[in-house]
């Protein structure tokens, strides 16, 4: 009983946030989950019931709340659409490291977080090495998503189509980036013409990026150095701090936000700029939010980065303004490729972020055609898809289809984790259209015109 009223005391830090919520139900109306399993616990209402339970020691059962509060895929649905302006996913992660500092971390999670993605250099060394040994353990596909599957039979991906690690990360070809510089930047990069006099941005990477997408970040040094950005990318970089976050390890996340933060300090940049929703939302809106016991120097800190990070498509159409290229016809003098695009949860719901995209595609020269529910949550969800991978593929089934329904060659998205999820699908019922982020066709337009 007494380490249950500890418990309790612990979740009544959230009980200012808690009360807000008046139970209307709207987030059921919107919850990909919910529309999978029909079950209440499931919504965020249940969720946030469940906590008020907990705080009110009305039930002891913190294993069964941790439980329905990692079911789920922090798409932030409800978030967006609750008129009390509940911010549940603010709740919800810090719910969930309150609940680990309470239980602790499993010694997988502690391996995984706390040896390997809590030291950057240790993580790229391993992941490279895992890089280098993955042909043993995976069988390539012929098809346009480029993924594989395993060779042996395996319970985590047995099932799945997944993209491989890059032979070459992004980070180790930053050596050679930096030895063919454009005159006058660093570590590089150069103005070239059409950006704002002076203008500085760093280039914040991203795991996913590194190490399976780094084709997306050299479009992106391509696009941003064709348009005058000053560009910097600091060496060193590792994991915004998302992954461990999402599993409640807030000792974990607050490191990885210190190296990065003093890694920045070395710089002089007016915006930080990624590639990556899921980044950009966090370093946005969690860095400044979840950080553990700041002091005021560091929030300052924290709060001034917010304000300077942006998606890159934002980026481009709002303060560089981009390029518009005319799009090549077929015989019957229609544009000849169409392309989709998927909305980002992280990118729309919890960014505001939507239009500009549209916009970078447009100006890549190619047809783009809505699909249905162009923002409807892939069914990702990081850790989600591990855990609940049926249900994740059973989200994303629906998202191939709306994809398909189109008709188009290529569906594009600002968020590497939804490539890999919409490659998972297209890839299981054979559908010859190709995934890529909105750099790449930008980047691919400037190439041939």
């Amino acid at each position: 009983m007494a380490q249950m009223n500890e418990l309790a005391n612990l979740v009544k830090e959230l009980e200012e946030q808690l009360v807000i919520c008046i139970r209307c139900g709207m987030c059921q109306s919107v919850c990909p989950l919910f529309e999978q399993t029909r079950k209440e616990a499931d919504v965020a209402r249940g969720k946030l019931a469940l906590l008020s339970g907990l705080m009110e020691n009305i039930f002891a059962d913190p294993d069964g709340v941790n439980q329905r509060l990692n079911k789920c895929l922090l798409c932030g649905s409800c978030a967006a659409n609750c008129p009390s302006g509940v911010n549940v996913l603010e709740i919800f992660i810090k719910a969930r490291a309150i609940l680990t500092e309470y239980k602790g971390l499993s010694p997988v999670k502690k391996l995984i977080f706390k040896k390997m993605l809590a030291n950057p250099k240790t993580f790229d060394i391993l992941t490279q090495w895992a890089g280098r040994f993955q042909n043993l353990f995976i069988k390539d596909e012929a098809n346009a998503q480029g993924t594989s599957c395993a060779r042996l039979v395996s319970p985590l991906l047995s099932n799945r189509h997944f993209l491989p690690m890059a032979k070459n990360p992004f980070h180790k070809t930053l050596a050679d980036l930096m030895e063919k510089p454009i005159a006058g930047a660093r570590p590089g990069f150069a103005p070239t013409k059409g950006s704002p006099p002076g203008l500085r941005a760093l280039f914040f990477t991203g795991c996913l990026i590194d190490k399976i997408f780094p084709n997306v970040a050299h479009a992106s040094v391509r696009v941003l150095t064709h348009h005058g950005v000053a560009l910097t990318i600091p060496e060193g970089q590792g994991c915004c701090g998302i992954p461990a976050l999402a599993a409640g390890d807030r000792e974990t996340f607050t490191k990885l936000v210190d190296h990065h933060l003093e890694l920045f300090k070395r710089e002089k940049f007016d915006v930080l700029i990624t590639a990556c929703a899921t980044c950009t939302s966090t370093i946005k809106k969690l860095w400044p939010t979840i950080y553990k016991n700041p002091t005021s120097g560091v929030k300052e800190q924290l709060n001034q980065l917010s304000e300077k990070t942006m998606d890159i498509n934002q980026f481009l159409v709002d303060r560089v303004n981009p390029k518009f290229f005319k799009a090549p016809s077929n015989d019957k003098g229609n544009p000849s490729e169409i392309v989709t695009y998927h909305d980002p949860c992280h990118l729309k719901k919890s960014l505001g972020v939507a239009e500009q995209p549209r916009q970078i595609i447009r100006a890549s020269g190619k047809n783009l055609v809505e699909m249905e529910g162009s923002d409807k949550c892939c069914g990702m969800g990081g850790s989600f898809n591990v855990y609940h991978y049926n249900i994740s593929a059973s989200i994303g089934n629906l998202k191939q289809k709306n994809i398909a329904d189109t008709g188009c060659t290529t569906v594009s998205t600002g968020c590497p984790a939804c490539m890999m999820q919409i490659s998972d699908m297209l890839a299981k019922e054979k559908r010859n259209i190709k995934v890529c982020h909105p750099m790449e066709l930008y980047a691919q337009s400037l190439d041939e015109n």
